[in-house]
């Protein structure tokens, strides 16, 4: 296949474009600058369209474009800039394939497992409604924008919970800690915590370009749910160090405002249901074989 991938630097992204090369795939990065080679195509989003015809000739479109929401607390300007950097990518991707002759077989777009504001207990599945607050609202408008691509494009959106990772994202700044001996949960601990390891995400990305029939939101969250305590506690144990060592929730809204209610405090608890019918096998299905990769055992 050919494959078009907007936010190929971020760490998704990077674990995304390895493994389609692995599998002798033609990847095509979209950069914020000139162009250096063949495998990159210079865009500014927002600002200009994509040139006519660039869109042509690929089988496949992966908008992962986006500032990161772990960058806290959120100012105002930050706030704005995580709309633009998704709402303007998505948009520019999608009249580059409303223009283009050979439109792209399948387009994928990323959303986020914020799309269901706070889960409480309930497991959410891909039918529920979206929920409250920003994030909700920032996931709902950019799966909007991804949905306005032509009709002959097959469009998967991926509500993408924490993905674990061995340097970067939801574990970069924990895993130093627990390291340490001073990790411990955060707030209560029992708030919901849904994951996903890095290589079973850049997997189901895959796996749901190559399959035909999948459409609309899928979950890409692994099929074992895990509080913030447990979570913590595997992390910990998969370094051999002990993780008491709480984080008390007014802390946390002090040093973070709003980012701390909507990313650590609150519940994040969804199905996998939807992905596992479509035939995905998990490399990392528990908690403890994806902390296990994590601690790079």
């Amino acid at each position: 296949m050919r494959v078009l991938i907007s936010g190929a630097s971020g760490l998704i992204g990077t674990e995304l474009s390895a493994r389609l090369k692995n599998q002798g795939h033609d990847v095509v990065h979209l950069v914020r600058r000139e162009a250096l080679n063949d495998s990159e195509i210079s865009w500014a989003p927002g600002l200009k369209p994509l040139e006519l015809g660039v869109i042509d000739g690929f089988d496949a479109v992966v908008n992962l474009a986006g500032a990161t929401t772990g960058k806290l607390p959120w100012t105002k300007k930050y706030m704005r800039e995580l709309i633009s950097s998704r709402i303007d990518s998505t948009n520019t991707l999608v009249e580059a394939m409303q223009r283009a002759t050979k439109k792209p077989k399948v387009f994928v777009s990323g959303s986020a497992s914020g799309f269901y504001g706070d889960t409480g207990t309930k497991t959410a599945v891909e039918t529920d409604p979206k929920g409250t607050g920003f994030l909700s609202d920032l996931a709902a408008e950019w799966e909007a924008a991804a949905l306005r691509a032509p009709n002959e494009v097959r469009v998967v959106l991926v509500r993408t919970t924490m993905v674990l990772s061995r340097k970067l994202g939801a574990l970069g700044r924990l895993i130093p800690l627990v390291k340490a001996g001073i990790g411990g949960p955060l707030a209560s601990g029992n708030q919901w915590w849904d994951w996903i390891s890095l290589p079973d995400e850049a997997r189901a990305i895959i796996h749901l370009i190559n399959t035909e029939d999948a459409s609309g939101a899928y979950n890409l969250t692994a099929p074992q749910s895990a509080t913030c305590r447990e979570l913590v506690q595997a992390l910990a144990k998969a370094f051999n160090r002990p993780a008491f060592l709480p984080v008390p929730a007014f802390a946390l809204r002090l040093a973070f405002g709003l980012g701390a209610d909507e990313l650590l405090i609150c519940n994040q608890k969804l199905s996998a249901e939807k992905l596992l019918a479509t035939g995905f096998e998990f490399e990392h299905p528990t908690l403890e074989q994806a902390m296990a990769w994590v601690a790079g055992k």
